[in-house]
């Protein structure tokens, strides 16, 4: 039986409801949506709540009661509709189309959940048996650190970090980056500047904490002291961007101000959050749309050649961190899901003829909708790599891993701007790493939007697809 954490009774489930109680009220008061369409909206964002929030740990349930959780939500929105029809305000007001589609959202919604939760059981069993997938359910786990230094100020750092986080912090060991003396015993020193490349190429590390003592300029010492003689105040203004450069913010931690050298819009935690409930919201409803496209792929697929019906290969997200991406199976003959290393070429053999139209249209990304709602892809975003090209662009790129400071995405600005397909010339792979960073550092929902829109109509989007 799974015990659940936050399901019952906890602060942020009725915070959650009260926030959907008080949509219905302002809806209805300040808007010209009557009271019965607001519920509907209302009940509307209570299935994706669930969606979101508990359908990863439902999914490590028995199947028999999984079934049942699953289907609860959407037949209680169809049973809401019901009610709402046999009021005669509520008939009249809408058409005959809208009762459809009222009724239909919820009733695709069932196979849909069915699916995601069918592959979610796969993806949990896959991390049972030592794949090493990234996180199906929201939580907060402790950030890993390394801290530069070995002298008293890193042991301050150390300590400050561990009692003001607002996560919690594992201190995985310190640095020796210069002879001072150390407060930090051996074995909590991982290595020097030397080793530290081949340390974090073996070890996943969250972030580095540079902790060294600076030592004051003479000049400025000796303005402060002419100062206080004279009893006038100072500020002292640091070069922080001829060192960091524009893109860095400062947050405090107890008495230490600590400098986030690469400040980026989404580590904002609303605009995170933004992005994140877009993403799950987008999803679920492209995936409720799409459903009738879905059965006509899947049965050409099925016609056009033999084997499965998905591709799934590994691919690096977030973090650095391997998932199982889904895919329309486009080839014959696949190449292998987690080593593989034989890009496809144009022109190739191993494409079938429904496979030409599939990628030539992306239509072959849209499972991916999937990834978005189990957590391990966004909407938009970098494309994700496989293994043996993100080592490559790793090498070739400068500050290529950047871009897996936040989820892949289904599409990006790299390939509305035309950078979608080979990554065979140096070109290639500088273009689309420049564009995929130039996201990361300027993204806004409305950017989003926009590169939604442009993968759809236009023209670029689909340049370089074979």
């Amino acid at each position: 039986m799974i015990k659940y954490k936050s399901y019952s009774g906890t602060v942020s489930d009725g915070g959650y409801f009260v926030a959907v109680l008080l949509l219905i009220y302002l809806l209805n008061k300040y808007s010209d949506i009557s009271l019965e369409w607001a519920i509907v909206i209302g009940v509307l964002f209570v299935v994706l709540n669930f969606l979101s929030m508990y359908a990863p740990h439902i999914a490590k349930n028995k199947v028999g009661n999984a079934a049942a959780n699953y289907m609860k939500l959407p037949l209680i929105l169809i049973l809401t509709v019901l009610v709402l029809l046999s009021s005669s305000e509520f008939y009249e007001s809408v058409s005959v189309v809208s009762v459809m589609l009222l009724i239909a959202l919820p009733v695709l919604g069932i196979p849909i959940q069915a699916l995601v939760m069918k592959m979610a059981r796969s993806k949990t069993a896959s991390e049972d048996k030592g794949v090493h997938m990234s996180s199906l359910a929201p939580s907060v786990k402790a950030k890993s650190t390394l801290v530069a230094g070995i002298g008293s100020m890193a042991v301050n750092v150390e300590k400050h970090l561990q009692a003001h986080s607002k996560t919690p912090r594992h201190i995985k060991g310190f640095i020796k980056c210069k002879k001072e003396e150390s407060v930090v015993t051996n074995d909590r020193i991982i290595g020097d500047l030397e080793s530290i490349h081949s340390y974090l190429s073996e070890n996943p590390v969250d972030e580095i904490v540079i902790a060294l003592p600076v030592k004051p300029s003479k000049k400025v010492k000796s303005i402060i002291e002419v100062a206080d003689y004279h009893g006038i105040r100072v500020k002292y203004v640091p070069d922080y961007q001829g060192l960091l450069g524009t893109n860095y913010k400062i947050t405090r931690y107890g008495h230490i101000d600590a400098i986030n050298v690469r400040q980026v819009p989404l580590d904002d935690p609303l605009a995170f959050w933004v992005k994140n409930s877009f993403d799950k919201v987008f999803a679920f409803l492209a995936l409720v749309a799409l459903s009738p496209l879905f059965l006509v792929i899947a049965l050409l697929i099925k016609l056009d050649s033999p084997g499965p019906l998905f591709y799934c290969p590994i691919r690096t997200g977030k973090a650095g961190k391997q998932f199982r991406i889904y895919k329309f199976r486009s080839m014959r003959c696949n190449d292998d899901e987690s080593k593989g290393t034989l890009s496809t070429k144009q022109n190739d053999e191993r494409i079938t003829k429904v496979g030409k139209v599939l990628r030539k249209y992306s239509l072959d990304e849209l499972p991916q909708f999937l990834n978005v709602l189990l957590g391990d892809m966004s909407v938009v975003g970098p494309r994700p790599h496989r293994n043996f090209l993100n080592k490559q662009f790793q090498i070739s790129e400068k500050r290529y891993m950047v871009r897996h400071y936040f989820k892949p995405g289904i599409t990006g600005w790299a390939q509305i701007n035309g950078w979608r397909g080979p990554t065979e010339t140096q070109e290639q792979k500088s273009q689309r790493t420049l564009h995929d960073l130039w996201y990361i550092e300027n993204w806004t929902l409305w950017l989003d939007m926009k590169i939604i829109y442009l993968t759809i109509f236009g023209r670029k989007t689909h340049q370089g697809a074979f």
